[in-house]
């Protein structure tokens, strides 16, 4: 059973930086790629950035590039996620996902999720 651990969420500033990671456990086989994904309240869940398996592809929303940078280390089962001049707008809990598939970006698309991790950013 693939588990996908969340951390490093918190409050931080407008302009400052996060880094998040997860953590994967269990059998993670049958996982490809990974994504991270952000959900605001009363908005629906929408991609953010998602990294191949040997992480050598990466694929980011309009929203992140230039200031996210998703990376990863496979020998501790670990996707990072670097967040760099943040923005109130970025406010949201953040979640990692793990597909079949390479750099997908449909929530659909995704068959194990973490319990997420907030951000908030204050202005």
């Amino acid at each position: 059973q693939v588990q996908l651990v969340e951390s490093g969420g918190g409050l931080v500033q407008a302009g400052g930086s996060l880094r998040l990671s997860c953590l994967a456990s269990g059998g993670t086989a049958g996982i490809y790629g990974i994504g991270w994904f952000r959900q605001a309240p009363g908005k629906e869940r929408e991609f953010v950035a998602a990294i191949s398996w040997g992480g050598r592809s990466t694929s980011y929303a309009d929203s992140a590039k230039g200031r996210f940078t998703i990376s990863r280390d496979n020998a501790k089962n670990t996707v990072y996620l670097q967040m760099n001049m943040l923005k109130p707008e970025d406010t949201a809990v953040y979640y990692c996902a793990g597909s079949r598939y390479n750099l997908a970006v449909e929530v659909t698309s995704y068959d194990y999720w973490g319990q997420g991790t907030q951000v908030t950013v204050s202005s």
